[in-house]
């Protein structure tokens, strides 16, 4: 029989490796400790060493002795843990974060107040190294290390400089190339281009704003002026002055805020003598009609209605209220002037049964509840369009709306030829325009304030102006029309610009002569039919248990 081979006992060598080793280690350290009696044992824990500048740690130790390491630390740091450094990376390494972690740059420091002459200016700009600025960001800056000199210019600072500005006006970072002086002074020269633009314009921006508060201030001045004379001496004698030669300027250049809902009162007069229990009545037959009524689809327009009783009409107000002036915010579904403008617009419905409320009538008596009381702008709105103008267009008379029309093209070819002439090339009737600018009296076409200052002249002379204010504004735009096909004629005639300067315009207008051969506005047109009057209706000597006969029945007719 084979004898089978002793496996060799690993225990034992591995038990006598270290036995072997840990001996080796004892004679060292006894060793270690005959020659230095003043060290510290090798199981206790050393006190942990100062931290260093980088600068030590990577010079050589020539000058300086470097101190014997224990060897219980070199043992400790063989088999040691790493910990991780939680510190942040400004604080673990220097260096520009932007452009990575670099090293300091070894070599001279910059003056740190290096002068800067660009031309026969001069800036003190104080310079810092990188190292510096690691110092300061780490906490090592104390007595002996004061802080950099930018760090107290910015404690100074609300701001920090702007990205742009810092690469026109400061040095490139540490680890960059520094820029060559042509390059800089061609970056100085375009940065002082640039601030002197700015400041030009702000300049200009200024003197404008300054211009326009002076010419406002001078507005308000002669308004104010204005007013007084207005209110001393015109109104109480209106009917002496109204048609006097002062009074007619003062009216061509606008009458004062303050003064025109009384004014436009007088001019439009009170010819169908309506009262304000006429209105009342109105209203409550319009507030029963409303109840009665179910509301309307959206589809419907006031011109389907076929029916002689235009009543009906009443459920159509509340489609057409929302579009009118929405820029205010002031007459859509819960403005302070909804419910007035709802009142005014419902009682002339049931007031004139027989026209009915026809669209733009919106626009005209929203203007007159800015400038007068709800039943005073109902007295002038029933009466404006009781005019024979607006009765003809709110009634759709065809036959009188081609009269006027033609009467308008007979002025423009007076007035303005060779646009008359474009038109009629390119088929541009007048009623592509004319209609909107008569329905709203040109409250929806122009901005506000300048709309007021056409009523005004128009509580004046009457519907003439309409069609004379109509050629002011193609005198205005005649030559921009005239290089226009028809689609942006029409495109641009219906919607007019926002800013339309008041002045020119008016000048335009007053440059427009309303004679043709001798004739006047007048004689061009035929005569239109005599305008509608309400018989009288008195306002407390009436009999209880009478209506008035516009009101209960279904209304003359005209």
């Amino acid at each position: 029989m084979k004898k089978r081979k002793k496996k060799p006992n690993l225990k034992a060598f591995k038990s006598g490796t270290w036995l072997w080793v840990i001996g080796g280690l004892l004679s060292l350290h006894k060793q270690w400790m005959s020659l230095n009696p003043n060290r510290l044992l090798l199981f206790e824990v050393p006190p942990m060493p100062a931290p260093r500048p980088p600068e030590q740690t990577s010079a050589g130790c020539d000058n300086d002795p470097c101190p014997v390491r224990p060897l219980s630390a070199s043992f400790r740091s063989l088999f040691a843990r790493r910990v991780k450094d939680n510190r942040p990376a400004e604080q673990r390494d220097p260096g520009w974060k932007l452009f990575g972690k670099v090293p300091p740059r070894e070599g001279p420091i910059k003056d740190p107040k290096k002068i800067q002459k660009v031309g026969t200016k001069e800036t003190l700009k104080p310079v810092v190294s990188s190292e510096t600025e690691y110092e300061t960001k780490s906490g090592r800056a104390g007595p002996g290390n004061p802080t950099s000199p930018r760090q107290s210019v910015r404690k100074n600072l609300d701001f920090e400089p702007l990205s742009t500005t810092a690469l026109i006006l400061e040095d490139r970072p540490a680890n960059l190339p520094a820029k060559p002086a042509e390059e800089a002074q061609k970056h100085r020269q375009q940065y002082e281009e640039m601030v002197a633009q700015a400041k030009k314009r702000e300049l200009k921006e200024a003197q404008k704003r300054r211009k326009q508060l002076e010419d406002r201030c001078r507005l308000e001045e002669s308004i104010g002026s204005a007013a007084q004379t207005w209110i001393q001496d015109i109104l109480p004698n209106w009917s002496a002055m109204c048609t006097s030669r002062r009074v007619r300027d003062l009216w061509w250049q606008g009458i004062p805020p303050s003064v025109r809902g009384r004014v436009w009162s007088l001019a439009v007069g009170n010819e169908l003598n309506i009262t304000h229990e006429l209105y009342n009545i109105c209203l409550s037959r319009a507030k029963e009609k409303w109840k009665t009524t179910a509301a309307p689809s959206a589809e419907t327009e006031p011109e389907d209605s076929g029916s002689l009783d235009r009543e009906s009409s009443l459920e159509l107000i509340k489609l057409d209220i929302s579009r009118t002036f929405p820029q205010l915010c002031i007459f859509q579904q819960g403005g302070p002037y909804h419910d007035v403008l709802h009142s005014i617009l419902g009682a002339y419905t049931c007031y004139r049964p027989d026209v009915g409320y026809v669209q733009g009538m919106s626009f005209i008596a929203a203007v007159l509840i800015l400038n007068l009381d709800t039943a005073d702008a109902f007295i002038a709105f029933a009466n404006l369009l009781n005019k024979p103008c607006q009765m003809a267009f709110f009634r759709v008379d065809h036959s009188l709306m081609l009269t006027y029309f033609a009467a308008f093209e007979v002025f423009f070819e007076e007035n303005l030829p060779k646009l008359f002439a474009h038109f009629k090339r390119n088929n541009l009737t007048p009623d592509i325009y004319l209609i909107d600018w008569i329905f709203t009296l040109y409250s929806k076409s122009l901005p506000l304030d300048l709309a007021c200052r056409v009523w005004d002249v128009f509580c004046r002379d009457g519907e003439e102006f309409l069609f004379r204010t109509a050629l002011g504004l193609l005198r205005l735009y005649q030559d921009v029309l005239t290089c226009m096909d028809f689609i942006h004629m029409a495109q641009f005639l219906t919607r007019l610009p926002d800013l339309l300067p008041a002045e020119q315009l008016f000048q335009h207008i007053a440059a427009v002569h309303m004679s043709s051969r001798n004739r006047k506005w007048a004689q061009v047109g035929s005569s239109p039919p005599p305008p509608y009057r309400t018989p009288d209706v008195p306002s407390s000597a009436q009999r209880p248990g009478r209506e008035p006969a516009t009101v209960a029945g279904k209304g003359p007719r005209m």
